[in-house]
């Protein structure tokens, strides 16, 4: 993926005590998406807008608010969350992701 004309925070957003970080970006066409790194845990995010989350190195497990299983994601692979709900991840090497909001 190559995003041309974008506006980037520069400041980094970093949460669970440093193990996650990720950066905003809007397209020239206004569309909101976020590039970030997990390091190994597991966390729980709450988003208020839908969200396509695209793994682009390493593998997670996820669970949804909705669903009582983990599913499994790796490299090449996307899930979506939906809005005002949350999500549990589990990371277990680095996780290099983009996360495009709806």
């Amino acid at each position: 993926m190559v995003l041309k004309n974008v506006d980037i925070q520069k400041k980094a957003e970093i949460s669970h005590g440093g193990r996650v970080a990720c950066r905003s970006i809007v397209t020239a066409d206004g569309e909101m998406k976020s590039l970030g790194l997990m390091l190994p845990g597991t966390f729980r995010f709450s988003s208020e807008r839908a969200e396509t989350i695209e793994i682009t190195q390493g593998h997670c497990r996820v669970k949804l608010e909705s669903e009582q299983a983990w599913s499994e994601y790796e490299s090449g692979q996307t899930f979506d969350v939906p809005a005002n709900s949350h999500y549990e991840i589990e990371v277990t090497d680095l996780l290099d992701y983009v996360c495009h909001l709806h």
